[in-house]
């Protein structure tokens, strides 16, 4: 019995985020921490931090059609958890006191105010089947849902399109808003191994190791549907042959480069809207 209690006993949530809060490193890379080496605290810190500027970004790009879209980052210590938006709250006034942390069964484990069905359910269920993935964005932009209904994977037309190049997933059986568990479920079984997930007639999804990566990755994929389609609507694009796309994804397409790549917009948020961090 004793045995038993220990094993069914949940763990503790004692969350502090005003505790590992790091310095800002400056503009540019050359202070930029490795966040692995750090404590738990200062990696959790640095997590909502990275989200609640994730959210200011998407806001910027005109990502933040009513409620729909959510971003999510996985707790670095409570792995069955992950912090997500608040519904209702708009993503240019995100902060990090707003951000909530779900457990994966559902419960509000911290914060005010509970996620969306929609966000419960696709993030849970990606969580729960890929241990690999840290970060997961989904939104509805503008380029990214016009091209859902194409009903196919970019084309490696462009150096920045190889990226996506054998690395995303198309979920085609869309059965309207994700507000119960099964769609989830439908969603996470669609993007299986890959990285990046197009929702056919819905919109675009895409998930990382770290937020800095996921959101890179989102924003490239928006430009890269915008560049397929008005391609696409002008003539027939010349596709990149296999070999050039696989060696050109490789370089622009791994953790070192896309989180480079998305620095130069944090670090501009930092300069104009530093009260994201409170």
């Amino acid at each position: 019995m004793e045995i038993a209690d220990k094993i069914d006993k949940k763990p503790a949530y004692n969350i502090d985020l005003a505790k590992g809060k790091l310095p800002f490193k400056g503009k540019g890379l050359s202070n930029s921490v490795n966040i692995a080496t750090c404590t738990i605290e200062e990696q959790r810190r640095h997590g909502v931090e990275k989200l609640a500027a994730a959210y200011r970004i998407f806001s910027r790009k005109g990502f933040d059609l009513g409620v729909a879209g959510h971003i999510s980052f996985r707790d670095p210590e409570h792995r069955e958890c992950f912090w997500i938006n608040p519904l209702g709250y708009h993503f240019g006034q995100m902060k990090v006191s707003d951000l909530v942390l779900m457990h994966q069964n559902g419960e509000l484990i911290y914060g005010k105010e509970r996620t969306g069905d929609a966000a419960q359910s696709i993030h849970s269920n990606i969580y729960k089947n890929r241990d690999d993935i840290n970060a997961v964005a989904h939104a509805h932009p503008m380029y990214g849902k016009t091209f859902s209904t194409l009903g196919k994977t970019l084309d490696p037309i462009t150096q920045d399109s190889c990226a996506f190049y054998e690395r995303t997933a198309i979920f085609a059986d869309y059965d309207g808003v994700a507000n119960g568990p099964q769609e989830g479920i439908n969603i996470s079984k669609a993007l299986a191994d890959k990285d990046f997930l197009i929702l056919q007639n819905h919109g675009i999804l895409t998930t990382g190791s770290m937020i800095d990566t996921t959101i890179w990755y989102f924003l490239n994929m928006e430009d890269a549907c915008k560049s397929q389609l008005i391609a696409e609507s002008v003539g027939k694009p010349i596709k990149i042959p296999h070999d050039v796309a696989c060696k050109t994804r490789d370089y622009v397409a791994n953790d070192l480069s896309a989180f480079v790549s998305l620095q130069p917009l944090l670090d501009l948020l930092w300069e104009e809207e530093k009260d994201f961090l409170d």
